[in-house]
């Protein structure tokens, strides 16, 4: 089984003065912490061994709201990345997490809604890397993947002033084995830092690089600035208040995907502060 990795550090200079005093990973995102989006993914992906990394100062703070995971029936451990030296340290800093099993890197900024078998489809690959592609409107903004009908990969740019194609590359990514050694060989960019651009191009080099598409049913946000964070906000609120149920209720995907038992969802109901919360829990385990 592939485990996870959830990158939620960086300094979030984007967002000053939000993250002044907490890590952009931390703030809300309509009701819940932004961090309960990604690791829900991972959840949904049957992935319960999950590594957070992120600063020293706020890792205390995400311990402090998901402990050691054995509540949602998974472990969480949590690894320290003291300076923003790029995405692809991640996979250096989580070696020893790794124990050279396979895993599924994802951004703590990134949320994922809507159908996610494509997601536990590519989890089952053992060898190479996948990557996601979506479809967007200004992919000059982010790193591009051109590949053929049969998600071949063609190229990569990282943000391109003429896009070759307007698939642009979400924030979640998936790695075999190898991708410690391949990112202690990287060099660091003109920024200092070990870019994830350039851990992708060595699966491509090597041609066991894979893209696939997110469908249109499925809704990719990036909350990076205050604009995006917004309508972040707004997109999982008003699908909330339409739908009677969660957007990445961590406990409820623990207990839909057999992590918990009804009796444990309706333990966490009973001691919830947020009664709204709490009844929806309560809810789920009576059903």
């Amino acid at each position: 089984m592939k485990k996870g990795i959830i990158l939620a550090g960086g300094s979030g200079t984007r967002l000053d003065p939000l993250t002044r005093v907490v890590c952009k990973q931390l703030l809300p995102v309509y009701d819940k912490p932004m961090i309960y989006y990604p690791l829900s993914v991972l959840m949904l992906g049957d992935i319960r061994e999950i590594l957070i990394i992120s600063t020293p100062q706020d890792l205390p703070k995400f311990s402090e709201l998901l402990g050691n995971g054995s509540q949602l029936g998974i472990n969480i451990e949590y690894a320290v990345q003291d300076e923003p030296r790029g995405l692809a340290e991640a996979l250096i800093i989580g070696e020893d997490f790794l124990q050279e099993e396979s895993c599924c890197l994802i951004l703590g900024d990134n949320i994922f809604h809507g159908k996610l078998d494509f997601f536990r489809e590519a989890l089952k690959e053992n060898s190479g890397a996948t990557i996601f592609a979506k479809e967007v409107r200004d992919p000059e903004r982010f790193g591009v993947v051109e590949f053929d009908s049969q998600g071949k990969v063609l190229s990569i740019e990282e943000k391109p002033d003429s896009p070759k194609s307007p698939y642009a590359i979400p924030g979640l990514y998936i790695f075999d084995n190898s991708a410690p050694a391949r990112a202690k060989s990287l060099n660091p960019s003109k920024r200092g830092e070990l870019e994830i651009a350039d851990l992708i191009a060595s699966y491509f080099t090597d041609g066991s690089l894979r893209a696939k598409t997110l469908s249109r049913g499925v809704t990719w946000l990036d909350t990076g600035t205050p604009d995006s964070l917004l309508e972040a906000a707004n997109y999982i609120g008003t699908v909330q208040k339409q739908n009677a149920f969660q957007v990445s209720c961590i406990e409820e995907i623990a207990y839909e995907r057999g992590f918990i038992d009804a009796i444990a969802l309706a333990a966490l109901a009973e001691v919830h502060p947020n009664r709204e919360y709490a009844n929806y829990l309560g809810l789920k385990a009576r059903n």
